[in-house]
């Protein structure tokens, strides 16, 4: 999942993206409201973790201001303003789950993984990809012979390719849900993941294809 952190606190931002990384993750850091909302609205987000008070624009104006351009991807909001009133007044700007300040890093993964679950398109947690059961709650894969094990970067790649079965994905594209938008992205290192979960995949109804010139496409084959 590619995940946008908007928080001025650099300590805890920090945090924030090793913790995040470390569970998959590919993060985008803006410090600054009006830089968050050019970059949401340029890029997008699968899930954004919006703090309230940000120099520039403040996080509930950019709350606004991505709902009104009709981006509909999960926003938690993360502050240390946890009165009732600030509670409501961020989810009628349209935030999906309010994370008071200070909070355990488990449970700003338990809050993640619910939201995951309510995706825009309403698809199903469990989703059956050639002979592969994706559960996307858990981010766990199951073949006929047991679980399937990927790396995180692995398992980055696999919800890129799953989120756009029958469609191409550069390099570039899928650079950037590994490593997220601007990163420095080596396409060595993307063809290595690609030919590595390639590997893995083979023998479970599903093959990723490579169009020189274009990028890769995941298939499942014919029963």
């Amino acid at each position: 999942m590619r995940i946008v952190l908007i928080e001025d606190h650099t300590i805890l931002a920090r945090a924030l993206i090793q913790a995040l990384q470390d569970a998959g993750h590919a993060v985008d850091w803006l410090d600054n409201g009006q830089d968050a909302d050019d970059f949401l609205a340029q890029n997008g987000a699968d899930l954004a973790i919006l703090d309230v008070n940000l120099p520039g624009l403040s996080g509930l104006d950019v709350l606004r201001q991505l709902r009104a351009r009709g981006q509909v991807f999960p926003v938690l909001i993360l502050t240390a303003q946890g009165q009732v009133f600030d509670r409501v007044a961020g989810l009628d700007a349209g935030a999906d789950d309010y994370l008071v300040k200070p909070f355990e890093m488990v449970e700003l993964h338990a809050r993640i993984r619910a939201l995951s679950r309510r995706p825009a398109d309403a698809r199903n947690d469990i989703e059956h990809i050639g002979a592969i059961t994706y559960d996307r709650a858990s981010r766990s894969l199951m073949t006929g012979t047991g679980a399937l094990q990927l790396a995180r970067r692995e398992l980055a790649l696999f919800e890129a390719f799953a989120e756009n079965t029958g469609r191409v994905l550069s390099k570039d594209q899928l650079g950037e849900r590994i490593y997220g938008v601007g990163a420095d992205i080596d396409a060595n290192a993307v063809e290595l993941l690609v030919s590595r979960l390639r590997r893995k995949l083979e023998g479970h109804g599903v093959n990723i294809r490579t169009l020189r010139g274009l990028g890769y496409m995941m298939q499942v084959e014919p029963a």
